[in-house]
């Protein structure tokens, strides 16, 4: 039906049409969800522009697979944890623990496309800058350009180990001027470098909000490129300044907090040790705001004694477990013999939760039981971890539960976001750098240039912060939860080789669940013979999980470049080897 026309109201607009019928700007009305020029060119506008480049860091509307925190690829792939849940449920995951991704993987494409994403904001800001209002002052082009820099470094970091040979596209090149024409035959790390070095010269220490990057988060991340490439004179050099002069956005000290806890913990975000971390917010009106890397991974089917109780996935692995069983001084089992006999972790696999239980009452690391929930072990101030009622099937996941990165019963619907359809959307930032990552990749380049006792130096400061007994878990008589003890390295490193080892696994212990261990296998150039022999032990334990699996040389290093690429820009992209 059509809405009738009242002659007043057509009286109004005759009168109206006279009176500014020679002045038609009123007709000139912004479309409707569009920004004029002149809103994006202005310093509010370029901060929302450079925000959006930021919100892109934890890939949301693409999926878990393709976020900064790499929980995925990083340490599913890397023998962390296995994929959890059971065997049907978000099967796309369960070829990155064996091995067996395609290029026609939408996860592989998520990642690729949410990566690439951030690197095209990056570029919208850098490409807009020349065209800046006046309320943009010179200071704030090159804060401005600095951070846009860092974040399109970090985009590329990304993209450069997931998939080592990419395109680069800068702000120079767009749709129409030749952006479909960029190939990926040219080795990008030298464009990273000069990213993060322009960072690192032009930002500055301190910024009005503690997620920006800052010079020192710059610093680190060319630090961290420089030892990738194995330039381990140039990240020795900077990662002396870094732990001499480095300082958060927001003005502390670098350092090690005094719980190893406390770094997982939301109450506790931006602190001294967060060199670099995407930003959680809870009841900001839009779980939108929150952590949404995360919701997968809880224990499942707690009810209200647990958190969550969605989803059982990335259930830490068997083997992770057992390396963090230590000898009769406190120091890890380097030879690998955690894996063999009496060393390996007592569990409650294939055990009701009504059946009893003792847990290990071997020496273990304190830090195990911040890791990984398992079973007679206080799981936060929710309760003691039950076992086999919180695995959703441990035939495929394995008796642990995911324990980082879990909020406390104390700081439900006050640190997470109930508005949407569970709590798992916390408040819990995730350090993408952060300081004892730092201490450790600065004491593997000091191994590599000679200088060992620097390098064990550097490992017993990250070994101390562990062994503070005010951070172990108690149990409810206030006493540690398990048989913990852990100790420093008081005997130099015989040679590079026991140092290498030393180093490389305190990074397993220290970092385990936090999406470096695939990538640290690759670049350490062990990670065939580390994670075939993973597949050996776990895969004996969780047969369906593994079924299959296998780590092949020269292909498994990197994913596929996405079909849905290759197609897109036929003849232009060049597949990797193996797929």
């Amino acid at each position: 039906m059509k809405n009738p026309i009242t002659k007043g109201t057509i009286a109004t607009a005759v009168l109206m049409l006279a009176t500014f019928s020679c002045k038609e700007k009123f007709l000139e009305v912004p479309a409707t969800g569009q920004l004029a020029s002149t809103q994006l060119t202005s310093k509010a506008g370029f901060e929302g522009l450079l925000l959006s480049t930021y919100a892109q860091l934890n890939a949301r509307g693409f999926s878990q697979s393709a976020s900064s925190y790499n929980w995925v690829r990083g340490s599913i792939s890397g023998g962390d944890a296995n994929k959890g849940s059971n065997s049907g449920d978000f099967n796309a995951l369960t070829p990155y623990g064996t091995y067996q991704l395609l290029a026609s993987s939408g996860e592989v494409n998520a990642k690729w496309n949410a990566m690439y994403e951030g690197v095209s904001r990056a570029n919208i800001v850098l490409r807009s800058l020349p065209s800046a209002g006046t309320d943009v002052t010179a200071t704030d082009k090159t804060r401005l350009t600095g951070e846009a820099r860092f974040l399109r470094g970090h985009y590329y970091f990304e993209l450069k180990r997931a998939f080592n040979m990419v395109p680069y596209v800068d702000e120079t090149v767009d749709y129409g001027t030749g952006i479909d024409q960029v190939k990926n035959d040219v080795d990008i790390w030298p464009k990273l470098e000069a990213d993060f070095k322009f960072a690192y010269d032009n930002l500055p220490e301190t910024q009005t909000a503690a997620g920006r990057a800052n010079k020192w988060a710059a610093a680190s991340y060319l630090a961290k490129t420089y030892l990738y490439q194995k330039k381990y004179a140039e990240a020795k050099a900077l990662f002396d300044l870094i732990i001499a002069s480095g300082q958060t956005t927001n003005g502390k000290k670098y350092g090690l907090v005094p719980q190893y806890a406390q770094v997982f913990n939301a109450a506790n975000d931006n602190n001294e040790e967060s060199i670099f971390a995407t930003q959680a917010a809870a009841n900001t009106g839009s779980s939108d705001n929150a952590n949404p890397d995360l919701v997968l991974n809880f224990p499942y089917n707690t009810g209200s004694n647990g958190p969550a109780g969605c989803c059982g996935f990335f259930a830490p692995s068997f083997e992770l477990g057992n390396s963090f069983r230590v000898d009769a001084k406190g120091l890890p089992l380097l030879d690998g013999s955690y894996n063999t006999g009496a060393n390996q972790l007592k569990t409650d696999q294939g055990l009701a939760s009504s059946a009893a239980f003792t847990p290990d009452a071997g020496t273990v690391d304190p830090r195990l039981d911040w890791s990984i929930g398992r079973r007679g072990i206080p799981y936060l101030d929710w309760m003691v971890h039950p076992g086999l009622d919180w695995i959703r099937d441990q035939s495929f996941a394995g008796p642990y539960s995911p324990k980082k990165f879990v909020f406390y019963k104390s700081q439900d619907k006050t640190l997470t976001d109930g508005s949407s359809w569970t709590d798992g959307y916390s408040a819990i930032n995730y350090c993408i750098i952060r300081y004892a990552d730092v201490l450790l990749m600065a004491a593997e380049a000091e191994v590599e240039v000679g200088s060992l006792e620097t390098a064990r130096k550097y490992v017993n400061q990250v070994r101390t912060r562990a062994a503070n007994a005010d951070g172990f878990v108690k149990g409810a008589d206030g006493k540690p939860a398990a048989n913990y003890l852990i100790a420093n390295y008081t005997a130099p490193f015989a040679d590079k080789a026991a140092a290498r080892t030393a180093v490389q696994f305190e990074r397993k212990l220290e970092l385990s669940g936090e999406g470096h261990r695939f990538y640290d296998l690759v670049r350490w150039g062990i990670a065939a013979t580390s994670l075939n022999a993973f597949l050996a032990y776990e895969g004996a334990r969780l047969t369906v999980a593994y079924g299959g699996g296998k780590f092949t040389a020269g292909k498994d290093e990197y994913m596929p470049i996405p079909q849905t690429q290759v197609d897109y820009q036929k003849g232009i992209l060049k597949q990797n080897p193996g797929y």
